[in-house]
Parts: structure tokens; C-alpha cells; sequence
């Protein structure tokens, strides 16, 4: 939408003497930025730089850049600070967007390295020597009790709560069908259940296209409860609780009801058409002990044959908050840091509320190991992580396994133009209108997905090689093998890190 004078973000130049009037920008573009009279025509303001019509162009003759139009330099009051008070202005709305945080605050998985082996210490070669990325999710007990068979066996009597296994510590995060396509949520599916991790439904309900795929799925019971009945519980590998996420903690969600469609509707078990509101707290959890009757009420759906999850947004007081979800029944913690993202949320609060996950997993991790209760949990580290690096820092922090969102969009075609909330997406992703859905591929996003993990498997392999240790375990809240680079003493001492050189 066009909104009052607010200049064009980006300029898309088309070199009309290569250009070979083929139309297929035209086509390819869901935005109607570009039209054709006697050529392509480009309505700038209408660009988000997908790059969908320079991806698909056969002569290479289309080029986005951005705007050099020139504004009174401000370093306060910037162009995009401008921008959003004109749009305000015009409609008295509030700013929607997608995609995660954006603003340059400090990242403290780029200040952390990595220790590393040397010679009394020898490193590893995981090209000869195995490595084990295997990863139980669930509640571990502190001790274990055996017993011995007349027959001189050795037999575990400790009863083991429900686990989940993972070949690598990493599963898909929750996107929800609605805000992300049905072949977007095949492509997960398909792609944990050949890489053996974990994609999780969201709070939009699971299609019954993906149950096939329940033994690697982890199905939402958020505020909204949409789509949740007896038979999306049956279908799952685990159950997740969605108390916050990381783009916007302390309010609910929203699809627009533009993106509510026939399977969409029957899925989430609401009229086509109509927006999906999920109220910001759960009516019926104002306290620890309401929480603990859902996650028990749950465990008794499924006669406790699966682990139930947590999801919290990462915030000031988040250590006591993860305190309380232990003792309450949960077997894991899914923490959600201010980086995570989301199909549609209020700029203010992407941008401004919650904290960053690093400082978050550590600070949970070093409160339940200070209460004894760390083995109660597994925690799960979610929110802008970008390569294997984060991965490797996140589990030293703490975590038992991380969970990328916006890193697998990206693998799918994603361009992080940050208009999930429009429906429009080119690439097929965040969008449910059918001429774009089908130009995503499930089986090859499905491949460019297991491609990513097996990827990252063997970095963080070569990793642990580095550090002198085979197997992920190791490393679990293992700060001692992290070192910070320009970060003051007080963060240091938050995330339980020593300077470098020291």
C-alpha cells in the first residue's frame, strides 16, 4: 500500500537494452511493483526487494538499490524514523512487520570465541574420530538405580521420563500454518524427519497432510487454541506450551483473515475469512500452579508418553520465570530471545521489548544448577541464530539444543524483505494465495533444508574437534571453554565468561 508522500524505500532499474520484453518480472512480482506498457514499468514505492524479479530475469537486466534520495542528515531523527512518523500520521495505525529485531544492538554471540586445544590437550580429527551430536529432550533424572536379573543382567530400574531424540541439536522453530504456506510446513516436516530433528506446528494447528510426519513434529497449545483437540495432541512427538515468543513478549498473535483460507480455516478450527486473534495471556494460566494443571492435564491426554515444552519470551526476570516452569512439570524450557522472529507483530515491540537469548540462557541455566534442578529441563535456545558459531556458543551457554526459524526460511528462498504480515510473499513462504504457494517446491525446500542442518553438523563437528571433546555433552553449559572479545565486566559476569587472556 502506497501511504501519504513517503518516498519510494528502494529504485528498481531495468537496462532496457537487455532487456527482452519476456514479461516474467511482471509475472513473478506479487507486489505490482512492476507493470508493462510498451516495456517494464516499475511503481518504486510498491518495491520491498524481494528480488524475485531479479532472481527470475534471463538477461540479467534488473537491478534493486536503494533509494539514494537525499534527506537533512540527523543522526537522531533518521530517514526511517521519519518515514514511520509520516505513515502514522497518514493512517493512525499502528507498524506492522515481519521477520525479527533489526536494530543494531550489540550481538553477544559476535564478542564470544571459542577455546581452543593445542598440546598437553590434544585436539580432534572428526574426519577419523567419531562424534556424537545425539541429543535427548526431555527430564533427566539426577541419579540412576539398577538391578540385577537371576540371570547376572544388568537392568535399568529407574523409570525414564518420556525423551525426544535428535541426531543434532537443532529443530525447525514454530511457524504457524497461516502465517507461513501449507508446502512451507511440508518442507519442515520432510526435512526433520530425514535429518531426525524436530519441526514444530506453531499455533495454527497441524494439516492432516503432515501426519505422516508426527513421530518428528512438536504441536503448540497457545493462548488462541487453534486446531488443538484430542487428535492434533495424538499426532506429535512432543507438546509445546506457548506462553510468549521473542518478536513480541506479553502480547498475543494475529493473522490477518486475508490469510484464512478452506485448509487454513479447517485446520485452525475457525470461519474463513476472519482474523485469528490469540489473546495476549492464557485465560486460564494466571499463576505457576495454573500452568502446572495445563502441563499435567496434557501428560494425562497423551497418558504421559511425551515430553511437554514451555515457550517463554526471553525477559528481565526470566531465570525465576524457568525456575517456576521446572517445578511446575515441564520437561523442557523453549526460550525465545528479542532477535526471534514472526510472520506479523507491532514494530515497537519487535524493536524495543525482551532481551537477547544469550544473556537469557545463560542466566536460566546458572539459576537451575544453583537450585539443583537443572537435569529437570532441557532447555532450548531460540532467536536470531544465524551459522553453526551461535549453535556451538549457545549450547556452551547452556542450552541442550537451539532452534532456528528465520535461518531456515532463508534456506527455503526467504530474502528477509520483511512483509510476511502482506501475504504477499514471492517466494511462496508467507503467503496462502495459491498462484504464489505453488511456486515453493516442498521436496526441494525439503533438501535445501537437510542440506543446512547436515551442514552445520559437520562445522560444529569440527568444532568440538578443536576443543578436545567427541561428543555435544561435553559442551552443555561449558562456559568455561568461552571467552569474551570487548565486553564490559558486568555483561562478562551476567554470562558467566571470562576476558580473553584471562
Amino acid at each position: 500500500m502506497i501511504i501519504g508522500n513517503v518516498p519510494a524505500e528502494f529504485i528498481v532499474q531495468v537496462d532496457r537494452e537487455r532487456c527482452r520484453r519476456c514479461k516474467r518480472c511482471v509475472l513473478n512480482c506479487s507486489f505490482g511493483a512492476l507493470s508493462f506498457a510498451d516495456g517494464v514499468v516499475a511503481d518504486h514505492r510498491k518495491c520491498v526487494a524481494c528480488h524475485r524479479c531479479v532472481a527470475f530475469c534471463p538477461e540479467s537486466a534488473i537491478t534493486v538499490v536503494a533509494n539514494p534520495i537525499a534527506y537533512k542528515e540527523n543522526a537522531h531523527w533518521t530517514p526511517e524514523v521519519r518515514g514511520a512518523i509520516w505513515k502514522q500520521a497518514t493512517t493512525g495505525g499502528m507498524l506492522l512487520t515481519g521477520m525479527g529485531n533489526d536494530r543494531p544492538y550489540l550481538s553477544y554471540f559476535d564478542h564470544l570465541v571459542l577455546d581452543a586445544c593445542q598440546v598437553t590437550n590434544p585436539s580432534i580429527d572428526p574426519l577419523r574420530e567419531p562424534m556424537e551430536l545425539t541429543t535427548y529432550l526431555g527430564r533427566k533424572p539426577n541419579s540412576l538405580d539398577l538391578s540385577y536379573g537371576m540371570d547376572g543382567e544388568v537392568r535399568l530400574a529407574t523409570e525414564l521420563a518420556p525423551q525426544v531424540k535428535l541426531e543434532t541439536p537443532i529443530i525447525f522453530a514454530p511457524m504457524s500454518y497461516g502465517s507461513i504456506s501449507l508446502n512451507a510446513h511440508k518442507a519442515l516436516a520432510r526435512a526433520a524427519k530425514e535429518a531426525g530433528i524436530l519441526m514444530s506446528t506453531g499455533e495454527g494447528g497441524l494439516h492432516k497432510d503432515l501426519y505422516p510426519y508426527s513421530d518428528r513434529i512438536v504441536v503448540q497449545v497457545a493462548s488462541g487454541r487453534f486446531g488443538v483437540n484430542q487428535e492434533y495432541l495424538e499426532h506429535s512427538a512432543a507438546i509445546e506450551i506457548k506462553i510468549g515468543q521473542g518478536a513480541k513478549p506479553g502480547i498475543g498473535g494475529h493473522l490477518p483473515g486475508e490469510k484464512v483460507n478452506q485448509e487454513v480455516s479447517e485446520t485452525r478450527m475457525i470461519p474463513v475469512g476472519t482474523d485469528a486473534l490469540s489473546p495476549a495471556p492464557h485465560h486460564d494460566i494466571y499463576s505457576i500452579e495454573d500452568l502446572s494443571q495445563l502441563i499435567y492435564a496434557l501428560k494425562e491426554a497423551i497418558r504421559y508418553t511425551r515430553p511437554v515444552s514451555v515457550k517463554i519470551a526471553a525477559v528481565h526476570n526470566v531465570a525465576a520465570i524457568a525456575s517456576g516452569i521446572a517445578r511446575a512439570g515441564a520437561d523442557m524450557i523453549y526460550i525465545d530471545g528479542f532477535r526471534g522472529g514472526s510472520g506479523a507483530t507491532p514494530m515497537i515491540v519487535r524493536n524495543h521489548v525482551g532481551i537477547p537469548i544469550e544473556v537469557a540462557i545463560a542466566s536460566v541455566d546458572d539459576r537451575l544448577r544453583q537450585e539443583g534442578i537443572r537435569n529437570s529441563v532441557s532447555l532450548i535456545a531460540a532467536g536470531g541464530m544465524r551459522h553453526s558459531g551461535d549453535v556451538v556458543k549457545a549450547i556452551a551457554l547452556g542450552a541442550d539444543a537451539v532452534a532456528i526459524g528465520t535461518a531456515a526460511l532463508v534456506a527455503l528462498g526467504c530474502r528477509v524483505c520483511q512483509k510476511c504480515h502482506t501475504g504477499n510473499c514471492a517466494w511462496g513462504i508467507a503467503t496462502q494465495r495459491p498462484e504464489l504457494v505453488r511456486r515453493l517446491d516442498p521436496e526441494e525446500g525439503a533438501q535445501n533444508l537437510v542440506n543446512l542442518i547436515r551442514a552445520w553438523s559437520l562445522e560444529i563437528k569440527e568444532v568440538l574437534g578443536s576443543l578436545g571433546v567427541n561428543a555435544i555433552e561435553s559442551l552443555r553449559g561449558s562456559r568455561e571453554r568461552l571467552r569474551g572479545v570487548g565486553l564490559d565486566e558486568r555483561s562478562l559476569r551476567v554470562l558467566g565468561v571470562k576476558p580473553a587472556g584471562a
